[in-house]
């Protein structure tokens, strides 16, 4: 049931937040039946200056090459299954430019788009939780959302990484999402960019897939490609949840997932 799927989203112990070995992961999936991986681990801080990059929130600018090194090296000896080169990069407006000079080198399969920055708050990070209380929490979503839909539109992106993560540790808006979640889908449906359905929401304190169930229904209305993804940063989080997620993908009424290469997507029935 699982060869269908392929995860997408795995990263490495160079991000300083994953623990593992990248044939550990390769391992996982191959025992847990998935058709297809890829490894996208976190971008370097490119928009930041070096002295101020955290070794703890992604990979070292000069730890690239090597990334993609070990990628395709896995590929070699993993002929079993199809292993695919990605990356999840932050979406920073302004910065455009540079992700693009970074990106240009390498023979990425895919690249993952991703908003977990406002200004210089890292609010996906556990230690920064306390920064929520500085906000009016519907002022918070409607920026994120506004971030989320700019990312959609920049054209960067192949896939669009837990577009409503600003839950993450269970703070939830007053107001009603459902326009905000409209508008949101009506920007990737315009761009063509797919979205994950993700199981990483279920390990963290909000309990809930990523994205929201209305949202990932607003989405689907929409014909917007998905793919379902695990968000590892161990070894066992590989496929994690994946048959249930398959499960809610068919009962939300999405018949296809996406699979990459080279840039570019095929769509895969579900069933």
């Amino acid at each position: 049931m699982l060869n269908r799927l392929a995860d997408y989203h795995m990263h490495t112990v160079r991000c300083g937040h994953a623990v593992g070995a990248m044939e550990a992961y390769v391992e996982t999936a191959i025992a847990r039946g998935l058709g297809e991986i890829g490894f996208s681990d976190h971008v370097p801080m490119y928009w930041l200056p070096e002295e101020r990059r955290d070794p703890t929130g992604a990979m070292a600018m000069e730890e690239l090459e090597a990334y993609v090194s070990d990628v395709l090296r896995l590929r070699e000896r993993y002929p079993e299954i199809p292993i695919r080169l990605g990356l999840e990069a932050d979406f920073i407006p302004g910065h455009e430019e540079e992700l693009v000079r970074l990106l240009e080198p390498y023979p990425w399969d895919y690249v993952i788009g991703s908003v977990h920055f406002l200004d210089d708050w890292n609010f996906d990070h556990p230690d920064l939780v306390h920064r929520y209380a500085e906000w009016d929490i519907d002022v918070l979503y409607d920026r994120f959302f506004a971030l989320e839909r700019a990312a959609a539109e920049s054209g960067l992106f192949d896939i669009l990484a837990h577009i409503d993560l600003i839950k993450k540790f269970g703070h939830r808006p007053r107001g009603d999402q459902s326009e905000a979640y409209a508008a949101l889908a009506d920007a990737i449906a315009r761009s063509g960019v797919a979205i994950e359905l993700s199981t990483a929401g279920l390990r963290k304190p909000v309990g809930e897939y990523y994205p929201a169930p209305a949202l990932l229904k607003a989405c689907c209305a929409r014909g917007i490609p998905v793919v379902i993804s695990s968000d590892a940063h161990a070894p066992e989080e590989v496929g994690w949840g994946f048959a249930e997620a398959r499960a809610l993908a068919l009962e939300v009424g999405f018949t296809h997932t996406a699979r990459f290469a080279g840039r570019r997507r095929q769509m895969v029935p579900l069933s």
